[in-house]
C-alpha cells in the first residue's frame, strides 16, 4: 500500500494542468535559488573588496596615490571615488582656465556622485523582482494545484459513488503535494528577499555616506586639493606663457 500510494504514483497519475503547475513551481524554485546563491556570493565578495579598498583609501594621502582604475572594475566605492576624482580634477582645471565655471563645479560633482549611487542601486537590485515574485506567487500557484486536485477527488467520488481511500487518494495526494511545493518555493524566496533588501539598504547607506565624504574631500581640497591645484597652476603657467609672448612679437613688428 505504501508503494502504491508513493510519490511516483501521484506523479504518474497527474494530469496536464497539474503537471504544468508542478513545472512552473520547479522553474520558480530553480530560478530563485540560482539568484539567491549567486547574489549571496557576489555580495560577500563585494563586501570584502569594499573593506579592503576603504582601508587603502583612508590610509592614502591623495586620491592620485590610489590605483582607482584597476580597483573600480570590481568595487562600488572605488568606482565612486574614480568619478569624484575625474570630475573634481576636470572642474578645478576648468575653474583655473575660466573662473566663472567654478560656480557650477559643486553641482556637477553632486550630480556625478548621485548618478554613480543610482547606478549601484540598480545593480544591487538586479534579480530581486524575480525572487519577490517567486515568494509572493508560489503559494497561490500551489493553491491552484490544490484546488485542482480536490476537484479531481470530487469527480472520482461522483463517478464511483464511493469516497473510499483508493478512489480519492490520488487526487487528494496531488492537492497536498501542490500545497507543499508552493510553500517550499515561497518560504526561501521570502526570507532571501528580506535579507537582500536589508543588506542593500545598509550598503547604499554606506555608499551615500562615502559620497558625502568624497564631496567634502574634493571640494575642500583634502586628498585631492593640493595635487589638483598644483597641476592646475602648472597648466595655467604653460597656457599664459605663449599669451605673454604674442604681444612682444607684435610689438617688434610694429616698431
Amino acid at each position: 500500500m505504501e508503494n502504491y500510494l508513493g510519490l511516483a504514483y501521484f506523479l504518474d497519475h497527474i494530469d496536464h494542468v497539474g503537471m504544468s503547475v508542478a513545472i512552473l513551481l520547479f522553474s520558480l524554485s530553480a530560478a530563485s535559488w540560482y539568484l539567491i546563491i549567486t547574489k549571496s556570493i557576489g555580495n560577500f565578495i563585494a563586501t570584502r573588496r569594499a573593506e579592503a579598498f576603504l582601508k587603502q583609501f583612508w590610509e592614502a594621502r591623495s586620491l592620485l596615490d590610489l590605483n582607482l582604475k584597476d580597483a573600480s572594475a570590481d568595487n562600488a566605492f572605488a568606482r565612486l571615488a574614480q568619478l569624484a576624482a575625474d570630475t573634481g580634477y576636470g572642474s578645478q582645471q576648468a575653474a583655473v582656465e575660466k573662473p566663472a565655471a567654478n560656480n557650477g563645479a559643486d553641482g556637477l560633482l553632486t550630480r556625478t556622485l548621485r548618478n554613480g549611487i543610482e547606478q549601484e542601486a540598480a545593480r544591487v537590485e538586479h534579480g530581486l523582482t524575480l525572487i519577490a515574485s517567486a515568494g509572493s506567487a508560489a503559494p497561490y500557484i500551489g493553491l491552484f494545484g490544490t484546488v485542482w486536485g480536490i476537484y479531481h477527488a470530487l469527480i472520482q467520488i461522483g463517478l464511483t459513488g464511493q469516497g473510499t481511500l483508493d478512489k480519492v487518494a490520488g487526487p487528494v495526494g496531488e492537492a497536498l503535494i501542490m500545497t507543499a511545493l508552493g510553500l517550499a518555493v515561497a518560504i526561501p524566496a521570502v526570507l532571501a528577499y528580506n535579507a537582500f533588501v536589508r543588506r542593500n539598504r545598509l550598503w547604499m547607506a554606506k555608499l551615500d555616506a562615502f559620497a558625502h565624504e568624497l564631496f567634502t574631500i574634493v571640494t575642500m581640497g583634502g586628498k585631492t586639493g593640493v595635487n589638483i591645484k598644483a597641476s592646475a597652476a602648472t597648466d595655467q603657467e604653460q597656457q599664459l606663457t605663449p599669451a605673454l609672448e604674442i604681444p612682444a612679437a607684435l610689438e617688434g613688428k610694429q616698431s
